[in-house]
């Protein structure tokens, strides 16, 4: 167990402090690595170190996926059909080319307008990249036929994208329709920074404080996947409270 402390501990302690600081881990981490010397530094690396590999390989499946475009793009030189497009178009999407995954909607719509993911997608995809009339005009088709699509993310998409181009009394209707059906940290973030955009602060101020109090019940592997929206959270309600209290 000395080896714990000396010198090897004092490795593990540097390794996990690195870390820490890189992820921009929680503050407690930091005295328990310091006073618990090797234990807290191996305790450290078995709970927020250990599932990065996890994150390792879904960087290995990203590469593999890139193949598997190649090959798609292979297949549709001979069979551009729009199920072979829109698959492609998901390829894209997951990869975050968006341009090329609108590309491919569109191609897919023109071919077969009848496909309500296809509309979502390309309305996320024009989203991404900040267009977002055209956005609006692919979501709200969907929204029309299927509020709830996607877990309500379609229409919690509409409502950021009408948040965006000015017209606050749709965006606000169509938040008020989903908020009460849906646990994703993302939709409660757009509405907190649209409140913000709209001057309305001490509601921008709760909503964000309530996405940092979600995480005290959430379980561990959760709370670290969804860290970036408490991080984007935590840096809202750091620039809120610098603002007054009321909208002048």
């Amino acid at each position: 167990m000395h080896l714990l402390y000396h010198p090897f501990g004092i490795v593990l302690q540097v390794l996990a402090l690195v870390h820490l600081v890189k992820r921009r881990g929680e503050y407690y981490w930091f005295w328990i690595i310091l006073i618990g010397g090797g234990i807290g530094a191996i305790a450290y690396i078995l709970i927020e170190v250990a599932p990065d590999f996890a994150l390792l390989q879904q960087s290995f499946a990203k590469r593999g996926r890139k193949t598997q475009i190649q090959r798609m793009e292979a297949v549709i030189l001979d069979n551009p059909s729009a199920g072979n497009l829109e698959d492609l178009g998901e390829m894209y999407w997951d990869q975050g080319e968006y341009p090329k995954a609108r590309d491919a909607f569109n191609r897919a719509i023109a071919s077969r307008s009848d496909s309500l993911h296809a509309f979502y997608r390309r309305g996320q995809c024009a989203l991404a990249m900040e267009d977002y009339p055209a956005a609006i005009e692919d979501l709200e088709r969907v929204v029309a036929k299927d509020f709830k699509f996607d877990f309500y993310e379609a229409a919690a998409s509409l409502a950021f994208a009408h948040g965006r181009t000015g017209d606050a009394a749709r965006a606000e209707t169509l938040f008020q329709q989903v908020l009460p059906h849906t646990t994703n940290l993302a939709t409660f973030y757009r509405y907190a920074a649209f409140l913000k955009t709209e001057g309305r602060y001490d509601e921008a101020r709760a909503e964000a404080q309530k996405i940092l109090d979600r995480k005290r019940t959430m379980p561990h592997h959760q709370a670290r996947r969804e860290r970036p929206w408490f991080q984007r959270a935590q840096a809202m309600l750091k620039e809120l409270n610098q603002t007054p209290k009321r909208a002048v």
